[in-house]
C-alpha cells in the first residue's frame, strides 16, 4: 500500500450482513469462528504465542489516502497491461501491410501468443514472491520487468523480417512475465488496502471494478487509439508504418515508470502484517482440502470468460475489416476503437451489482446475458451485418455484458476467497489459468478465421457460436462452484491459522521484518 500523510477517523463499524457473518469454504474446520466467539484455547495457544505473530493490538490501520493511492496504483499497473496485450492486435494490421509475405499465420499466432505465455510464467513466479518476499517486491519487480520488455519490442531489429519477428516475440515475453506478475501483486495488495476499514470492504464490489476491469478496458481502448491516432500524424504513409508500431510499443511504458517511485514507498498491508507465511514451507495439500472449490470455481470461470473476451477484443479490428470488407486501414481501426468502448460501461454496472446482489450471483447474471446475445449475433449474422452499424452496436453490448458479470468480479472472487498466506499464490494459480484460456481461445479463435478466411461472415458465425456455449458454462460454473465468503479477511485468516493448528502444522505468523516508509499514519482502530 502506498504510504499518505493523511489521517482518517475511524468510520462507524458497518452493519452488513456478509461481514457479521462467517462463511467457510472448503473443507471444515474443527471449530468454527463468528466475531462473537473465542477461539479454543488449545488452538489460542498454537496460533498466538508463535514467534514473530503480530497482534492486533500492537498495529493500527492506513489513513484513507494511503489506501486510496494503493488502488489507484493498481489500477494504472493493470490499465498498462490491457493496453500491452491489446495494442499487438492494431500492430500486427500494420506488420501485415509492411511484411505481407512475410507475416506468416504462425508468426501471426506466436505475436499474438508471446506475451499471453510470459503472462503466465510471471503469474505463477510472482504469485510465490509476493507471498514469500512481500508485496512490495513484486511491485517492483514486475515494474522493471514489464519496462524491460516494451523497450525491447519498440527497439526489435533483424537482419530480415523473420528475424525481426522473432525477437518482437521474445521480447514480448519478457514484457509479458512483468505484466502477469502484475495480477497476484495488484490483486493481493489492493483486496488488502480495501481491508483497511468497513467503509472500504463495504464498496469493494465497486472498487474492484474501476480497479481490475475499468482500468484493464480504459487500456485496450488506448490499445487500440494510439495506433490510429499516430497513423493519422505520419498522414497514413506506409513508409512511417515503422513509426507507429515502434512508437506504439514505447508508450507502453509510460504507466509503469509514472508509479514507480510511488511503488518503491509502498507500505505493508495490515493484513500482510499479522497473516503472512514469510520464507517458510506452503501447506499446499491442506490449502487444496480446504479451498478446492473457490479454486475451481475461480479459475473455471476466468479461464471461460478470457476464452471469450481476450480473442473478441484483440481481434475486434480484424472482425471489423472482414465484416466491412473494403475500408480503409485507419477506418478499420477506427471501428475496433468504437467498439472497445463498449467495455466501458461493464464495470459500473457490474461493480454496483457486486456488491448489491454478490460476487458470483453478478458473475453467472453477465455470462446469461452475454450467452444470450451472442446465440443471436450468432444465428443471424448474415441479415445483422447488412447494417453494419446495428452489426457494431451488437458487438459491443456483447462485450459490454462480459465486463458486467466475469469482468468485473473474477479478480475479487479470486482475491477474497482465500487467507492472506497464500492469497498471491492462489490469485496467480487462478489468473494463469485465466491466460490460458486466453492463449487456447486466441488459437481457436484464428483457426475459425483462417479456415473461414474466403466466408467472413461464416466465421463470425461460428466464433460467436462457440463463444456463447463457453458463456452458458461459464454461468453455471459460477452460479453453482463459486461460495460466498465473508469480506473481511480477518475472519478467513483467522479460520485458516486455526484449521493449521488443528492438523498439526506450525506456521510463524506476520511480517515483522519489512519497514513501512516515513510518514504512515498507523494510530486508527480496527473497526
Amino acid at each position: 500500500m502506498t504510504a499518505g500523510p493523511g489521517e482518517m477517523e475511524a468510520p462507524k463499524p458497518e452493519n452488513t450482513s456478509l461481514d457479521s457473518k462467517i462463511e467457510t469454504v472448503g473443507e471444515p474446520v474443527a471449530s468454527e469462528i463468528t466475531k462473537d466467539e473465542e477461539l479454543p484455547e488449545k488452538s489460542k495457544e498454537n496460533v498466538d504465542v508463535e514467534a514473530g505473530s503480530i497482534a492486533e493490538s500492537v498495529k493500527g490501520y492506513y489513513s484513507k489516502l494511503s489506501v486510496w493511492l494503493m488502488v489507484l496504483f493498481s489500477g494504472l499497473a493493470i490499465g498498462s497491461d490491457g493496453y500491452n496485450a491489446a495494442v499487438i492486435g492494431n500492430v500486427e494490421l500494420l506488420l501485415g501491410a509492411i511484411y505481407p509475405d512475410d507475416l506468416t499465420n504462425s508468426i501471426y499466432s506466436r505475436l499474438s501468443n508471446a506475451f499471453l505465455i510470459g503472462m503466465i510464467i510471471g503469474m505463477l513466479f510472482f504469485g510465490v514472491v509476493v507471498d514469500q518476499l512481500g508485496r512490495k517486491t513484486g511491485a517492483v519487480a514486475t515494474t522493471i520487468l514489464l519496462v524491460l520488455g516494451i523497450a525491447m519490442s519498440a527497439a526489435a531489429n533483424g537482419t530480415s523480417p523473420k528475424g525481426l519477428f522473432w525477437m518482437l516475440i521474445i521480447a514480448r515475453g519478457v514484457a509479458g512475465v512483468g505484466a502477469g506478475g502484475e495480477y497476484p501483486v495488484s490483486g493481493a495488495g489492493a483486496v488488502e488496502a480495501t481491508d483497511e476499514s468497513g467503509q472500504y470492504r463495504k464498496h469493494r464490489g465497486f472498487m474492484f471494478a474501476m480497479l481490475a476491469d475499468l482500468s484493464s478496458d480504459l487500456g485496450y481502448v488506448w490499445g487500440g487509439l494510439v495506433p490510429l491516432l499516430l497513423l493519422l500524424c505520419v498522414g497514413q504513409r506506409e513508409d512511417k508504418y515503422y513509426i507507429v508500431w515502434r512508437t506504439s510499443f514505447a508508450l507502453g511504458a509510460i504507466p509503469p515508470l509514472g508509479i514507480f517511485w510511488f511503488r518503491m514507498r509502498m507500505a505493508v498491508a495490515t493484513a500482510y502484517r499479522k497473516s503472512a507465511m514469510r520464507k517458510q514451507r506452503v501447506p499446499y495439500w491442506l490449502a487444496l482440502k480446504r479451498y478446492y472449490r473457490p479454486l475451481i470455481g475461480a479459475a473455471a470461470s476466468w479461464f471461460l470468460y478470457n476464452w471469450i473476451s481476450i480473442p473478441f477484443g484483440i481481434f475486434s479490428s480484424t472482425i471489423i475489416s472482414r465484416a466491412n470488407a473494403g475500408q480503409s486501414l485507419v477506418k478499420n481501426l477506427g471501428w475496433g476503437v468504437l467498439i472497445n468502448c463498449f467495455y466501458i460501461p461493464g464495470p459500473f454496472l457490474g461493480g454496483y451489482l457486486s456488491d448489491r446482489i454478490g460476487r458470483r450471483q453478478t458473475m453467472a447474471l453477465g455470462f446469461a446475458m452475454q450467452a444470450i446475445l451472442g446465440f443471436i449475433l450468432g444465428g443471424a449474422i448474415g441479415p445483422i451485418q447488412t447494417v453494419f452499424p446495428l452489426f457494431v452496436v451488437l458487438y459491443g453490448i456483447f462485450l459490454t455484458l462480459g465486463e458486467v458479470g466475469p469482468g468485473s468480479t473474477v479478480v475479487l472472487t479470486a482475491s477474497e476467497c482465500f487467507p492472506t498466506s497464500i492469497r498471491g499464490q492462489m490469485m496467480g494459480f487462478i489468473s494463469a489459468w485465466s491466460k490460458a484460456g486466453a492463449a487456447i481461445g486466441t488459437q481457436v479463435f484464428t483457426a475459425i478465421l483462417n479456415k473461414y478466411a474466403k466466408n467472413p461472415d461464416k466465421g463470425n458465425q461460428v466464433a460467436f457460436l462457440i463463444g456463447s456455449a463457453f458463456a452458458v458454462l461459464g454461468a453455471l460454473v459460477a452460479y453453482f462452484v463459486i461460495p460466498d465468503v465473508s469480506r473481511r479477511l480477518d475472519d478467513d485468516d483467522a479460520a485458516w491459522k486455526v484449521y493449521l493448528a488443528d492438523h498439526g502444522w506450525d506456521a510463524t505468523w506476520g511480517d515483522g521484518e519489512t519497514k513501512d516508509p516515513a510518514g504512515v499514519i498507523l494510530d486508527r482502530q480496527a473497526d
